[in-house]
């Protein structure tokens, strides 16, 4: 049985598909949007969250709580490194960086500059993360 708010509501669909535009056309992403994509999602997973890869993720939920120092970036930078180099084998890394944030002691920012491997293309991004709270 519909209701008048069934016409309002999303369809429901795979949410890795794309949908179709206007034109019954799908817009996936090119090469160098999937792997920004899958960065932020090796950095934002901890390792057991995802099913059936309990290993995957950056793990830097880990380091959420402890005191913006020296060892504490470097630990995050290697944290960072390893799991790029693990699990995104579409890149080269070039490096990866962790700085203080000016006028935010708790907060740093992650600077990752890579190669894209097939075309080696450069790419590069930032992540902004809050340390102790």
């Amino acid at each position: 049985m519909s209701t008048p708010n069934d016409a309002l509501r999303p369809l429901l669909g795979w949410p890795l598909l794309p949908l179709p535009d206007q034109h019954g056309e799908l817009a996936w992403p090119d090469l160098a949007q999937s792997v920004r994509n899958a960065i932020r999602i090796i950095l934002s997973t901890r390792p057991g969250e995802q099913l059936m890869r309990p290993e995957f993720g950056g793990g830097l939920d880990r380091l959420l709580n402890e005191p913006n120092t020296v060892a504490t970036r470097r630990q995050m930078r290697d944290l960072v490194q390893d799991s790029l180099a693990r699990w995104e084998r579409r890149i080269l890394l070039d490096g990866v960086e962790v700085w203080e944030v000016p006028d935010q002691p708790s907060w740093v920012r992650v600077e990752i500059a890579y190669r894209l491997a097939r075309t080696g293309a450069p790419g590069a991004m930032n992540v902004t993360v809050q340390l102790e709270g």
